[in-house]
C-alpha cells in the first residue's frame, strides 16, 4: 500500500499576542489580499498596515485568552484523523498547512517530501468552497508545485468541498440536537446559522459557489436534525464578519439577530456553520459581540453550538472523505482550483474588499489598492483605509 500524506489546509492565526503583528504582516504581504501596481511597494505597505492595525487586533485576541487556538485544534484534528486512517488500514500521515501563519504551506510540503510520501490527498478544512479560502490555498499549492520538480512528481488528489458529506452533516446535526435538547422549549428553539460572509460580487460576478453550498448545507443539516429530534425547528441563515464599503451576502448576522429579537424569539441556538474549529470568530465575534446584540434585542437564552473540533463523528467523516478521494476519480490541483471562466482576479475591475476587526479569516479581499490613492489618504485623512480605522 502506498504511503499517503493527508494535507490539511487552513488559514492560521496568531498564537500569542506578540504574534499578531507578524501575522498581519504576512497577511498583507500576500498580493492576493492587496494588489498593488508596483510589487516593490507590497512589503512596505504591509508593514505600515500591520503596524497600525495590530493594536485593535491584539485587544480582540486578549479577550479570548491571548491568542488563537486554531493551530492547536487543527494539529489535534490531524493526529486523530491519522490515527483513524491507520486503524482502517491506510498507511497515512497527516500534515497541517496554514496559509498565513505557522506551520506554513512550504513547511508542510518539505515534511511530505522528507517523509517519502508516495501520494498526497489535499483536504481543506473549509467544508464550503470559496475563491478566497480553499481557492487561495489551492493556488498557493499550485505555485509551490510549479517551482518544485520533486513536489511536482508526487500524485495529488484534492477534495474541493464537502459541505454535503454525510459525516459532516451528521456531526453538525448531532451537536445541534444536543443543544436543543437542553433548551427550555426544544420544539420552538430557533436555530440560527451564522456563516462567514463574502462580498456579493464574489457570487454574482466571480461565480463563487460559496453561497449555494452554504444554503444547501443548512437545508441538509435541518433535514437531518428533524430526523434526530422528531420535530422541525424554525431556522435562519445569516452571514457574519461584514466590513468594507461593498455589499456582502445578506442577511447580515447582526441585522438578523435584531429582527428575531423584535419578533419575540426568546431561545436562540447559534450554529457556526462554516467553521470546523474554535477560533476568534466563534470565541470573540459570536460569543461576545453577537451575544450582546441578541441580548439587547430581547433574546433571553443565547446558546452557541460548539465547533466540531475533534468530534468523533466529524473525524470519521474526514477519514471517509480521504478514502473516497483515494478510491474515486482523480481531482488534481488544477481541477480543484479552477474558477469560472468569467473570473478576473488580477486586477479586478472594481473594489471588492473588506476585513474584520476581530477576524482570522480575512475573507473579503482587497481587489485593488492604488498606491496613489493610499498616498492621498495619508495626506488628506480621507478614504476607505481611514474608514476602516487602518490609518
Amino acid at each position: 500500500m502506498a504511503r499517503v500524506g493527508v494535507l490539511l489546509l487552513n488559514l492560521g492565526g496568531p498564537e500569542r499576542i506578540e504574534d499578531v503583528g507578524p501575522f498581519l504582516y504576512n497577511l498583507f504581504s500576500d498580493p492576493e489580499i492587496i494588489r498593488l501596481p508596483t510589487p516593490a511597494l507590497q512589503k512596505p505597505l504591509a508593514w505600515l498596515i500591520s503596524t497600525l492595525r495590530s493594536g485593535k487586533s491584539k485587544e480582540a485576541y486578549r479577550s479570548i485568552g491571548g491568542g488563537s487556538p486554531l493551530r492547536r485544534i487543527t494539529e489535534q484534528q490531524a493526529r486523530e484523523l491519522q490515527s483513524r486512517l491507520r486503524q482502517e488500514g491506510v498507511d497515512a500521515t497527516s500534515y497541517v498547512a496554514m496559509r498565513y501563519w505557522h506551520p506554513f504551506t512550504e513547511s508542510a510540503v518539505g515534511d511530505i517530501k522528507a517523509d517519502g510520501v508516495e501520494e498526497v490527498v489535499v483536504l481543506p478544512l473549509y467544508p464550503h468552497f470559496s475563491i478566497s479560502t480553499s481557492g487561495s490555498s489551492f493556488r498557493e499549492l499550485q505555485r509551490l508545485r510549479q517551482a518544485d520538480p520533486a513536489f511536482r512528481r508526487l500524485p495529488i488528489r484534492c477534495i474541493r468541498s464537502w459541505y454535503d458529506h454525510p459525516g459532516y452533516i451528521n456531526a453538525m446535526a448531532g451537536l445541534i440536537a444536543r443543544e436543543i435538547r437542553n433548551c427550555e422549549a426544544p420544539e420552538s428553539a430557533h436555530i440560527f446559522f451564522s456563516a462567514h460572509g463574502v462580498p456579493k460580487s464574489y457570487v454574482e460576478e466571480a461565480g463563487d459557489p460559496y453561497q449555494k453550498e452554504i444554503e444547501a448545507c443548512a437545508a441538509l443539516v435541518m433535514d437531518r436534525l428533524a430526523q434526530l429530534l422528531g420535530h422541525p425547528n424554525p431556522s435562519t441563515l445569516a452571514y457574519q464578519s461584514r466590513v468594507g464599503p461593498v455589499e456582502w451576502l445578506k442577511p447580515y448576522t447582526e441585522d438578523a439577530l435584531r429582527e428575531l429579537g423584535e419578533q419575540g424569539v426568546q431561545e436562540l441556538v447559534v450554529v457556526p456553520i462554516s467553521f470546523v474549529s474554535e477560533h476568534i470568530e466563534t470565541l470573540e465575534e459570536i460569543d461576545i459581540e453577537y451575544r450582546e446584540i441578541a441580548t439587547e434585542a430581547g433574546v433571553s437564552h443565547f446558546r452557541r453550538v460548539p465547533a466540531l473540533d475533534t468530534d468523533p463523528t466529524f473525524i470519521q467523516g474526514l477519514a471517509d472523505l480521504v478514502q473516497e478521494a483515494m478510491a474515486g476519480p482523480e481531482v488534481n490541483l488544477d481541477m480543484a482550483a479552477q474558477l469560472p471562466k468569467k473570473v478576473k482576479l488580477y486586477p479586478q475591475d472594481k473594489w471588492a474588499w473588506g476585513w474584520n476587526n476581530s477576524s482570522e479569516v480575512w475573507n473579503g479581499r482587497l481587489a485593488m489598492v492604488g498606491f496613489s490613492a493610499f498616498l492621498l489618504e495619508l495626506l488628506t485623512g480621507h478614504g476607505p483605509l481611514h474608514a476602516l480605522g487602518l490609518l
